[in-house]
């Protein structure tokens, strides 16, 4: 991931963001987020994040798609920005809820895991509805 994130900062045109998410007190590493222009809609991005089990309920998660959202509206100047969740991590659709997204639907039988077909839910965010967050304590 780290070979794949510093290829993609230096590309020209530059198509994906990654960032490092670390712990205030101690910079320990405990997640990833990443934001990815698509390629058919220049002004749309999907975007990701995943955190250690150990750090979830400490507000990382949120604190981190507010800054993928601030990178992509406030930086990069998109329209529409959107995730994908499985239905069963109740824990992602709050906090994507908490950084101001708007769930949409399913898509059926969107990803294969472990040989079964499972379904995901969206969730999206547009300019005109993106609020800037500042960073403050953990939710």
């Amino acid at each position: 991931m780290v070979a794949r994130s510093t290829t993609s900062a230096t590309a020209d045109p530059r198509h994906e963001y990654a960032m490092a998410v670390a712990t205030r007190d101690t910079g320990r590493l405990i997640g990833l987020g990443r934001l990815a222009l698509d390629p058919h809609q220049p002004q749309a991005a999907t975007f990701g994040f995943a955190l250690n089990p150990g750090t979830w309920g400490n507000g990382y998660g949120t604190e981190t798609v507010r800054l993928l959202l601030a990178c992509a509206f406030e930086d990069l100047g998109l329209h529409r920005v959107w995730g994908a969740r499985s239905p069963h991590n109740h824990a992602s659709a709050r906090t994507m809820e908490r950084a101001g997204l708007t769930e949409e639907g399913y898509i059926r039988e969107h990803v294969q895991r472990a040989g079964r077909w499972r379904d995901s839910v969206t969730h999206s965010i547009l300019d005109h509805e993106y609020q800037r967050n500042e960073p403050g304590p953990r939710e």
